[in-house]
């Protein structure tokens, strides 16, 4: 494989690198989901603990069975199944950054765009094959190939606008479960009032009926509002930076079909990054 142009990530061994990977980090942890969810329910629980209240008061198994699998029912009656397995796989996301690195693509992109300009688009095949991100290697596919820039452009357009309108479905699993865990919460609650008034002759035990009856909707609201809500709005946020990068990946693939020098490349480019600049390691010489 020709290794002309080809930043040293690119060169290191076949299917690896910043190329094979297409700038994708790996699954870190994201600490802002996990210390936002245990910071939540600290705050949560240490106020029931400093308003002398107790543990157990809220640790009712019939209570969570009732608003978990009531939630999972609805949303399973209102959602198609392959959406629903899409949503499954998009929670992952939720917890584990694996967010595309613009300032490697981007880098990358610069790499092509030297090759190419100097050995012309075919001798960028051998190196398109080693992409894995489906997007950028079926843009720069349909360039090698000789594709006409505005079909491609309205080809890939077209690939963003689905992908955009399946991410947005999945969202809306974890928004409606975010509406419907505090019906069913109140619905729990309801269930145990019935239970309370059928014993109402035994006076005493009617006041902590009454209380194990609201965890239901304690259980509910907290559900939605700490992590189904939230949850949705985090793959939101995931899903408009995997559309931001899919634009960058385009404009640079029409770049490089269009032979701009990788200079001028870069410049267009680095406004997809918010001013970061691109490291100068790694970066082609003028042709």
């Amino acid at each position: 494989m020709a290794t002309a142009d080809v930043s040293p990530s690119v060169r290191a061994s076949p299917g690896t690198g910043a190329a094979a990977k297409s700038g994708k980090s790996g699954g870190k942890i994201d600490f802002a989901t996990v210390g936002g969810i245990a910071l939540a329910m600290g705050a949560i629980i240490g106020g029931l603990l400093l308003e002398k209240g107790s543990i157990l008061d809220i640790a009712q198994y019939t209570a969570a069975i009732i608003v978990f699998g009531g939630t999972a029912g609805a949303v399973m009656v209102s959602t198609p199944m392959k959406v629903l397995k899409g949503a499954l796989r998009r929670l992952g996301s939720v917890f584990s950054e694996k967010e595309i690195d613009p300032v490697a693509v981007i880098q990358e992109l610069i790499d092509y765009a030297g090759k190419a300009r100097k050995n012309g688009l075919v001798s960028l095949e051998p190196v398109v094959r080693q992409i894995s991100n489906p997007f950028l290697k079926k843009g720069l596919n349909l360039a090698v190939d000789g594709t006409d820039l505005q079909e491609l452009r309205r080809i890939m357009e077209l690939e963003m606008t689905l992908a955009e309108h399946h991410a947005e479905s999945e969202v809306k699993v974890f928004e409606s479960a975010g509406g419907y865990a505090p019906t069913i919460g109140i619905i729990g609650a309801v269930m145990g009032l019935i239970q309370v008034m059928k014993n109402l002759a035994n006076i005493d035990e009617v006041g902590h009926g009454i209380a194990v009856a609201f965890v239901a909707t304690v259980y509910g609201v907290a559900a939605a509002n700490i992590f189904f809500l939230p949850a949705a709005n985090k793959i939101k946020s995931r899903v408009q930076h995997e559309g931001h990068m899919r634009e960058m990946m385009l404009e640079g693939t029409i770049g490089i079909a269009e032979g701009l020098n990788p200079r001028l490349l870069e410049s267009k480019l680095e406004a997809f990054v918010h001013g970061r600049p691109v490291p100068a390691v790694n970066k082609p010489k003028r042709p």
